[in-house]
């Protein structure tokens, strides 16, 4: 349903909310203060027309803070009883006094005793009373004095909550909805996690929001998949849309560990006591074959996109090897497909926070977001371009629609070249064969740093220099026809812009930023929950080529989802998903395409050491371009060939070993 249309119908209300706001304005003398000036947070925080920005005008020391529990109505644990989830509020008292109900930003978390949230690891604190004193991040902060209500809610078998963690599936999911269906008058809930008196949510119109990254995120996804009522938009940051495109690419594991290992970290040290029942079903159900089976449907988002009635706000890091990039790309493109409402930036950066790359424009954004989703106002944050892009650190581009209009899709062919592995890339045909041999202790830096010269590990296929700038926007395909010479066999596909660039080092330890020492603050702090975080800068490196998207796949999953034992000499057909990008190859370099094995600490190495033999005739790629394949014929066309590299090229360190936590 269009953003529109949806606020035409309570528009209305959203003016006499507006009313009543100004008139409980607080006086100048105790009236809480705004952002400090270091902080520089959101400029339309002291807007003259409250009409177009909710203003700080309640107090935050003196917020509600609460707790209640809300039936899931599942009995995870199987004790015999339903479980019940812990939910953390911090609420505008004034509002409260004055009748005023407010909408809710809700951020639900496995992490907030186990691990910590954002990029210092803040963790939930409690005062004597059991109510929280500090809810990690700056949202409590910033929007609760700005007339939001902000909850955060601790997913089943973690800290304060009963029942059983199950990795994005029904308890994982259920956590959070019924706390949406509590917030609309559909659950119920305790204030207390074993007693009988019942809490109700009469402080708030039930307009809910969520956000979160990584699991938070997913869970955010999964929430909005199932259609809940009240739920009007989500903001899904480095999310996961299918938890089996987590742990697998096409049969091929990212991961050493499965499901089983993130549910043991996260949970609760009770939980763990009496879910022993669980765990075992998430090993029986999630099999390091790559097997597709009944656990990986249930926790499949995508299928479900046309359930959607939320709007989405996706932020995703396009070098992101955590939560890869492959994501965000199926979950906008169903998404897009059924009409939903969206807005998406996409950053240089891997597996970070906006609130760390690039802080002031994303407060201000996700403010004015949410303001627009949740409260109403019309402040034109609607008609504004769809999609933020970081083309280089710090640099950031717009543009109307995402993909662009005149994106298509353009069939690139390998062919020979001069050299054994090292052919050229265009629109004709190729024939021939190229030969590797997988290397389980070699990864895409090493395939893209010696690009022209042949290598025994990789085939590697490039075009001319261009003579004009040729964009990327979308997700890629990589179609291969191989032929082993033992019985198992993984393959990697990998874009590569060969050329020098400045880009975040997203294989440095903070994928793309470094931590400072100076605080800048965003909202209001008490002595327990302090609204200023460490700053951060970009980290960037000099390189001689960019990964632009990559892709894997076990070529025993050629038929099905279903892996199977190869047969040696017998030619396999396969096709790999790319990751979704937005990337400008500019006139100048050349674009390549490496075929190769295991991709070291990308994907774990087969059981056998393969041989690969490429037909060249049968291996394609679709990569989407701006302009289509007609502006991939005039950016090649007419170019002189290039000069080989003797020296390996420099580009950022090897990908570090991934470890399964979102």
């Amino acid at each position: 349903m269009p953003i529109r249309t949806r606020f035409t119908i309570w528009r209305p209300f959203a003016t006499a909310a507006t009313a009543a706001l100004m008139a409980g304005l607080l006086s100048p003398a105790t009236a809480q203060a705004a952002p400090s000036a270091t902080a520089q947070a959101a400029p339309s925080a002291t807007a003259p027309t409250a009409d177009r920005t909710s203003r700080p005008v309640h107090s935050y020391e003196n917020a509600v803070r609460e707790a209640v529990w809300v039936d899931t109505g599942l009995d995870g644990d199987g004790d015999g009883r339903t479980d019940r989830v812990a939910v953390d509020i911090v609420r505008p008292r004034e509002a409260a006094r004055q009748g005023r109900k407010v909408p809710v930003i809700m951020d639900a978390s496995p992490y907030y005793a186990c691990c910590g949230r954002g990029n210092e690891s803040q963790k939930k604190t409690y005062d004597a009373a059991g109510n929280v004193v500090q809810m990690p991040l700056f949202y409590d902060n910033y929007f609760v004095p700005r007339g939001y209500a902000v909850v955060g809610v601790d997913l089943a078998g973690t800290n304060r909550s009963d029942g059983c963690v199950d990795v994005g599936g029904r308890s994982d999911i259920q956590s959070a909805k019924a706390v949406v269906d509590w917030l609309n008058g559909r659950a119920t809930a305790y204030t207390t996690r074993t007693g009988t008196t019942r809490a109700k949510a009469t402080w708030t119109n039930g307009r809910t929001g969520m956000i979160g990254k990584s699991y938070d995120g997913t869970i955010a996804n999964g929430v909005a998949a199932t259609g809940v009522e009240g739920l009007e938009t989500i903001v899904p940051i480095g999310a996961i849309s299918s938890w089996y495109d987590y742990y697998f690419a096409k049969g091929a594991p990212l991961f050493d560990s499965g499901p089983d290992g993130l549910a043991y970290r996260v949970e609760s040290p009770e939980a763990r006591a009496r879910c022993s029942a669980v765990q075992q079903r998430i090993v029986d159900g999630a099999p390091r074959t790559g097997d597709w089976t009944p656990l990986w449907t249930e926790r499949d988002y995508v299928r479900h996109a046309d359930r959607v009635e939320a709007s989405v706000f996706v932020v995703h890091g396009m070098q992101d090897l955590n939560v890869r990039a492959k994501h965000f790309g199926q979950w906008w493109d169903a998404l897009a497909k059924n009409g939903v409402d969206r807005k998406i930036w996409l950053s240089q950066v891997g597996h970070v926070d906006p609130f760390d790359f690039r802080r002031a424009t994303w407060v201000e954004t996700l403010h004015r977001w949410f303001d627009h989703e949740l409260l109403g106002y019309d402040n034109g944050i609607d008609d504004e371009p769809m999609a933020d892009i970081e083309r280089a650190p710090d640099q950031w581009v717009t543009s109307s629609v995402w993909p662009p209009r005149g994106t298509g899709t353009a069939t690139l062919r390998p062919a020979e070249g001069a050299l054994d592995g090292v052919g050229t890339l265009g629109l004709r045909p190729g024939t021939g064969t190229e030969t590797f041999t997988d290397h389980p202790e070699h990864d895409e830096t090493d395939w893209a740093s010696r690009i022209d010269q042949p290598t025994p590990d990789k085939a590697g296929f490039t075009t001319a220099p261009l003579t004009r700038d040729l964009r990327l926007s979308g997700s890629s395909r990589v179609t291969v026809t191989a032929t082993p010479s033992t019985t198992s066999a993984q393959l990697s596909a990998v874009l590569v812009d060969i050329g020098p660039a400045t880009i975040r080092d997203y294989a440095a330890a903070g994928e793309g930023i470094t931590t400072l020492t100076d605080r800048t603050c965003w909202g209001a702090s008490t002595s327990g929950d302090s609204a200023c975080f460490q700053e951060t800068a970009a980290k960037t490196a000099e390189v001689d080529y960019t990964i632009v998207s990559r892709g894997w796949a076990d070529l025993g999953n050629h038929a099905s989802a279903a892996g199977a034992p190869l047969t040696p000499g017998t030619p396999y057909t396969i096709t790999l998903d790319l990751a979704a990008t937005d990337h400008i190859v500019p006139a100048g370099h050349r674009l390549a395409l490496i075929v190769a094995g295991t991709d070291k600490d990308l994907i774990e190495p087969p059981s056998t050491t393969p041989t690969l033999t490429l037909d060249l005739s049968r291996t394609s790629a679709r990569v989407p371009f701006v302009g289509g394949a007609t502006a991939f014929a005039r950016a090649t066309a007419g170019t002189a060939t290039a000069t080989p590299e003797t020296a390996p090229l420099d580009g950022v360190r090897e990908p570090r070993p991934a470890h399964p936590v979102p």
